[in-house]
């Protein structure tokens, strides 16, 4: 009897606690599979939305093969990369799609939208070696537009090491432009280091040393 009684008071029991908390259980339960049903859902929204970035990345990429592209088909791309950047903004192929639109302004003649190009991607990426490359592009349309000190100010703000060599022409560019030749002299020398310590050559870079007279015969570019 003692046995019964205990395994009626265990179902009591059970029957309490069910009324007190099966409702909460039972939401919880639900709380806890809408979550996991919604994880994936959201995952399967991403990916969708990766993929659909992709697509139309490589549309661009598609219209803009070639070097000498149209009127119409610049237009069209950079309505492209407009369209990229409302619809997958921040991610890896909006901004560089925006490098790319950089690029298509100056086709155009339009240095003021290459340079607001290259700000939005300074201002909105995420991506040290993206900021660099925009930074670098940045310098040399600043370059361009006769302002090198800009230029240097520009290549300080923040390029990563990979592009060292790269930043170092560009700084050689500014400092000869700016009547600095034993400045752009070194920096040129730097870059040519550091292209051959990365493995990343550069072309062109002798040229430029031998234009400025201040290298000893025979110094070879090893990046050309």
């Amino acid at each position: 009897m003692a046995e019964l009684r205990t395994e009626e008071e265990q179902v009591e029991a059970l029957k309490r606690w069910w009324k007190e908390n099966g409702m909460a259980l039972i939401a919880g339960v639900a709380i806890a599979a809408a979550g996991i049903f919604g994880w994936n859902a959201w995952q399967d929204y991403q990916a969708g939305k990766a993929e659909a970035a992709s697509m139309r990345y490589q549309q661009l990429i598609n219209l803009t093969a070639g070097n000498d592209l149209g009127e119409d088909a610049i237009v069209e791309a950079r309505q492209l990369v407009v369209e990229i950047n409302d619809e997958h903004g921040k991610t890896l192929y909006a901004d560089l799609a925006l490098l790319i639109d950089a690029r298509l302004a100056v086709a155009q003649d339009d240095l003021d939208g290459a340079r607001d190009a290259l700000q939005t991607v300074i201002s909105q990426t995420e991506r040290d070696y993206v900021t660099g490359l925009a930074r670098l592009r940045l310098a040399r349309l600043q370059l361009a537009d006769g302002e090198p000190e800009t230029a240097l100010d520009t290549l300080e703000s923040g390029v990563p090491e990979a592009l060292a060599a790269q930043r170092a022409e560009v700084r050689g560019d500014a400092y000869d432009t700016l009547g600095r030749k034993e400045d752009a002299h070194q920096a040129w020398r730097d870059a040519m280091r550091l292209a051959d310590e990365q493995d990343q050559p550069l072309y062109g870079i002798q040229l430029k040393l031998d234009n400025l007279g201040l290298d000893a015969p025979g110094t070879e570019d090893s990046g050309a």
